[in-house]
């Protein structure tokens, strides 16, 4: 399940750079495919780069994009099933860069105390 998932992860990828023309759309980037043991759906996740963009929007447009997205995976990957897709957006990119700016902003802070004394 690891290997099609992360088959599909990088068709998708391409697929949604070249084949939506949206432009609402922006920098996307899939951190992650989940599919079922039966093959019949897969949750993807996605990030989105461009930060000026909603990312619920960009999960909208793709969820309304996802039986042609299927169809276009179905031709480039050999699959018994091609399983439904349905997007999803991936906070953990966004959470790990605000706790990395709350510990630089601590360290600083922790700097700046110490060189007081």
């Amino acid at each position: 399940m690891l290997r099609v998932g992360e088959q599909i992860r990088r068709e998708l990828s391409m697929l949604i750079q070249q084949e939506i023309k949206d432009p609402r759309v922006g920098m996307v980037s899939i951190s992650d495919v989940e599919v079922t043991v039966d093959m019949a759906h897969a949750k993807v996740f996605i990030t989105v780069l461009d930060q000026t963009g909603d990312p619920g929007e960009t999960v909208r447009i793709l969820n309304k994009a996802a039986k042609f997205l299927r169809h276009q995976l179905a031709r480039r990957v050999v699959l018994r099933v091609t399983p439904s897709l349905r997007f999803y957006y991936d906070h953990s990119v966004r959470r790990g860069a605000e706790l990395s700016d709350l510990i630089e902003k601590a360290v600083t802070e922790d700097r700046a105390h110490h060189q007081e004394r």
